[in-house]
Protein backbone atom coordinates (compact mmCIF):
# COMPACT_ATOMS: atom_id res chain seq x y z
CA UNK A 1 0.00 0.00 0.00
CA UNK A 2 1.31 3.50 -0.95
CA UNK A 3 0.35 6.66 -0.34
CA UNK A 4 0.36 8.89 -3.17
CA UNK A 5 -1.06 12.02 -1.51
CA UNK A 6 1.98 14.27 -0.41
CA UNK A 7 1.04 16.50 3.08
CA UNK A 8 1.37 20.29 2.40
CA UNK A 9 2.87 22.30 5.46
CA UNK A 10 2.27 26.07 5.91
CA UNK A 11 5.50 27.89 6.05
CA UNK A 12 6.28 31.78 5.82
CA UNK A 13 9.74 33.56 4.77
CA UNK A 14 11.37 36.09 5.64
CA UNK A 15 13.79 37.72 3.54
CA UNK A 16 16.40 40.36 3.12
CA UNK A 17 16.76 41.85 0.28
CA UNK A 18 20.35 43.93 -1.02
CA UNK A 19 19.59 45.46 -4.32
CA UNK A 20 22.36 47.44 -4.52
CA UNK A 21 23.40 47.86 -8.11
CA UNK A 22 20.33 46.23 -9.66
CA UNK A 23 18.02 47.84 -11.65
CA UNK A 24 15.20 45.61 -11.61
CA UNK A 25 12.52 46.93 -9.51
CA UNK A 26 11.31 45.04 -6.07
CA UNK A 27 8.24 43.03 -7.99
CA UNK A 28 10.51 41.80 -9.96
CA UNK A 29 12.59 40.13 -7.57
CA UNK A 30 9.40 38.72 -5.77
CA UNK A 31 7.79 37.78 -9.19
CA UNK A 32 11.38 35.40 -9.53
CA UNK A 33 10.89 34.31 -5.58
CA UNK A 34 7.88 32.58 -6.65
CA UNK A 35 9.37 31.10 -9.53
CA UNK A 36 11.61 29.59 -8.00
CA UNK A 37 8.97 28.66 -4.72
CA UNK A 38 7.44 26.57 -8.21
CA UNK A 39 10.46 24.94 -9.25
CA UNK A 40 10.58 23.38 -5.58
CA UNK A 41 7.14 21.96 -5.12
CA UNK A 42 5.67 24.98 -3.37
CA UNK A 43 2.34 27.46 -3.63
CA UNK A 44 3.03 31.01 -2.89
CA UNK A 45 -0.41 32.28 -0.77
CA UNK A 46 0.47 35.44 0.01
CA UNK A 47 3.62 38.33 0.20
CA UNK A 48 4.20 41.26 2.12
CA UNK A 49 6.39 43.81 1.50
CA UNK A 50 8.07 45.12 5.18
CA UNK A 51 9.79 47.85 3.09
CA UNK A 52 13.46 49.01 3.73
CA UNK A 53 15.01 49.05 7.73
CA UNK A 54 17.81 49.63 8.99
CA UNK A 55 20.01 46.96 10.84
CA UNK A 56 20.39 46.79 14.27
CA UNK A 57 24.25 45.47 14.02
CA UNK A 58 25.36 46.87 11.11
CA UNK A 59 28.43 44.75 9.72
CA UNK A 60 28.94 46.99 6.59
CA UNK A 61 28.97 51.25 6.68
CA UNK A 62 28.06 50.96 3.39
CA UNK A 63 24.93 48.88 3.79
CA UNK A 64 23.05 50.46 6.99
CA UNK A 65 19.81 48.34 5.99
CA UNK A 66 17.97 46.13 3.83
CA UNK A 67 14.68 45.62 2.09
CA UNK A 68 12.21 43.15 4.07
CA UNK A 69 9.81 40.85 2.25
CA UNK A 70 7.72 37.79 3.71
CA UNK A 71 6.53 34.94 1.41
CA UNK A 72 4.13 32.77 2.83
CA UNK A 73 3.55 29.25 0.96
CA UNK A 74 2.24 25.97 1.37
CA UNK A 75 4.59 23.01 0.65
CA UNK A 76 5.67 19.28 1.08
CA UNK A 77 8.13 19.34 3.62
CA UNK A 78 11.42 18.62 1.72
CA UNK A 79 10.42 22.30 -0.02
CA UNK A 80 12.05 24.55 2.47
CA UNK A 81 15.97 23.55 2.18
CA UNK A 82 15.15 23.20 -1.67
CA UNK A 83 14.34 26.57 -1.37
CA UNK A 84 17.07 27.81 0.76
CA UNK A 85 19.74 25.93 -1.48
CA UNK A 86 18.28 27.41 -4.81
CA UNK A 87 18.94 30.83 -3.35
CA UNK A 88 22.35 29.95 -1.72
CA UNK A 89 24.33 31.79 -4.54
CA UNK A 90 21.63 34.72 -5.35
CA UNK A 91 23.55 38.13 -4.59
CA UNK A 92 20.04 39.70 -4.10
CA UNK A 93 18.89 37.77 -0.90
CA UNK A 94 21.37 38.47 2.07
CA UNK A 95 19.40 36.68 4.42
CA UNK A 96 16.67 33.93 4.75
CA UNK A 97 14.43 32.98 7.61
CA UNK A 98 11.56 30.06 6.82
CA UNK A 99 9.44 29.23 9.73
CA UNK A 100 6.41 27.08 10.05
CA UNK A 101 3.24 28.61 9.80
Amino acid sequence: MSDTTTTHNNYRATLILDLRGVTEPVENVLARLKDTLGAVGATATGEQSLGQKNFVRVTDRKNPGGIYVQLAFSAPPTAPSAFREKLRLDRTIKRLLIQAA
